[in-house]
């Protein structure tokens, strides 16, 4: 009983240092602010104040030597005593739990290991411990604390890393992660799984970290996520909220390089997100077509989803969808078509129809002419532009490119319309009163003259190319100059 009573006191003792040390050190941060300054500048109020630091440093230094030799007076007697060495809570960084390398003190007094609370303070303003909202995101180095930390080490024969390691802190803010994923993936309620999904999709969202874990440090975490929407089947916008949050944080999980592969090559993502395509909310659909461009980045993944029924839904939402799901799907489209078959796939599927339809609606020009040019040396895709009289709009757009990017992948467009029919001595446009040709469009209106003079360098080079054209094939003599 003597000894638990003489222990309780020794705890209370080192309880209220600790309490005093506390304070002590967050007047030095409040009063110090950590900030340098000539003294020759200082005014009368601040040497009282830089006088009241030195003062509070001299406590602190008198409470760490009762503390430092509590530490020491716990070493053990012999050598021979094998019982592992207890350290104390005040070296070991909560957010890390190891022994601090580099302890720094924040504006609420705490001190922390300096890599984990610089990436803590990149996301919060509060304190980790006491969670009070912090008046400022500065810290400064505890010196008086890795000092100690440093002599408790030696004293004790403990190991202490000289230097914080390179790598990534990815521990923060993954603590409740897997709890997360579990709610979603076996909830208790709806109403549960709902917020449970809304939580992953925000901290997938705000913390680079949180995405590296997901994929590496849990297993089978892109399967849970997404059993809930294929347990649904066909009717996977039965609860538009939870299929819209799910979707997004898939996105948010496929903006890591790493993680791009991985998710591409599970069997339930490319199919789901082919759904999520045709249903759900119009920011679902955005959002899974975010995501299909984001995995399309990889060269491995073009070939998958060009190989699945994505492509038919992405064309679809390119003619159906809002201005910003049809940008997301043009995005997509274009990763896809940087392999030569898919090209033949996504022609076959509607694209051109569905593109040159938004592009005459004047609906994201700038995007769908990009990757009409970029398709343009498919002898189908043109043919289906030229039967569809698509040389007249692209006429329209010449005369008045509203950018150089514009008049560039207009004027490459009809650049292999005329190149597939020069031997042909046929480029015919269907217009409004009566066919015309390339030639009566460069003798009404000088497009291609004035583009040779004014357009981009690939502009320019590809007008000398259509002038060429018009005067060996169509005129036979020079065309006129505007």
């Amino acid at each position: 009983m003597a000894d638990s009573t003489a222990d309780a006191t020794e705890a209370n003792a080192a309880d209220t240092l600790r309490r005093e040390l506390q304070k002590v050190l967050t007047e030095i941060l409040n009063d110090g602010g950590g900030k340098s300054k000539d003294l020759g500048e200082t005014t009368d109020d601040e040497a009282a104040s830089c006088f009241g630091v030195v003062k509070a440093i001299d406590e602190a230094i008198r409470i760490l030597n009762c503390l430092r030799n509590r530490v020491e007076s716990s070493k053990p007697e012999s050598d021979d005593t094998i019982a592992p060495v207890k350290v104390p809570k005040e070296f070991i960084c909560t957010l890390s739990n190891t022994i601090m390398i580099e302890p720094v003190i924040i504006a609420s007094g705490q001190t922390y290991e300096k890599r984990y609370i610089t990436e803590w303070l990149k996301h919060e303003r509060t304190c980790p411990k006491s969670k009070e909202v912090l008046s400022h995101c500065y810290w400064i180095p505890n010196h008086l604390i890795n000092d100690l930390i440093t002599q408790w080490c030696l004293v004790n024969k403990v190991d202490r890393l000289k230097r914080p390691s390179d790598e990534i802190v990815t521990e923060l803010f993954t603590s409740d992660i897997e709890t997360l994923l579990q709610r979603v993936y076996s909830p208790s309620s709806v109403t549960d799984q709902i917020e449970a999904a809304k939580e992953l999709r925000r901290q997938t969202k705000k913390f680079a970290n949180v995405r590296v874990f997901f994929v590496a440090g849990i297993s089978d975490s892109i399967t849970r996520l997404l059993s809930p929407l294929s347990a649904l089947g066909e009717g996977v916008d039965l609860n538009p909220e939870l299929q819209e949050d799910i979707v997004t944080a898939l996105f948010n999980l496929s903006i890591l390089e790493k993680n791009k592969t991985v998710i591409a090559e599970n069997l339930l993502v490319i199919p789901l997100l082919t759904k999520c395509l045709k249903q759900g909310t119009a920011e679902t659909r955005r959002n899974a077509a975010a995501t299909l461009s984001s995995l399309s980045a990889i060269d491995s993944n073009k070939i998958v989803i060009g190989n699945s029924e994505a492509v038919k839904a992405l064309i679809d939402l390119i003619e159906e969808g809002d201005m910003l799901a049809t940008r997301e799907a043009t995005s997509t489209v274009f990763n896809l078509c940087i392999v030569l078959e898919n090209k033949e796939k996504v022609v076959s599927a509607g694209l051109i129809r569905a593109a040159t339809k938004k592009i005459k609606a004047g609906s994201n020009v700038d995007e769908l002419l990009s990757l009409l040019a970029l398709i343009s040396t498919h002898t189908g895709a043109i043919e289906e532009m030229d039967n569809l009289g698509f040389i007249y709009d692209l006429f329209s757009i010449l005369r008045k490119p509203s950018s150089l990017l514009n008049g560039e992948n207009a004027v490459v467009i009809v650049f292999n319309m005329c190149d597939r029919n020069r031997d042909r001595f046929r480029l015919k446009v269907v217009g409004e009163e009566e066919m015309k040709v390339v030639g009566e469009e460069e003798n009404q209106h000088g497009t291609f003259t004035k583009l040779a003079k004014q357009g981009s360098v690939r502009a320019v080079r590809k007008a000398q190319g259509i002038l060429q054209w018009i005067k060996r094939f169509v005129t036979g003599k020079e065309p006129q100059r505007a």
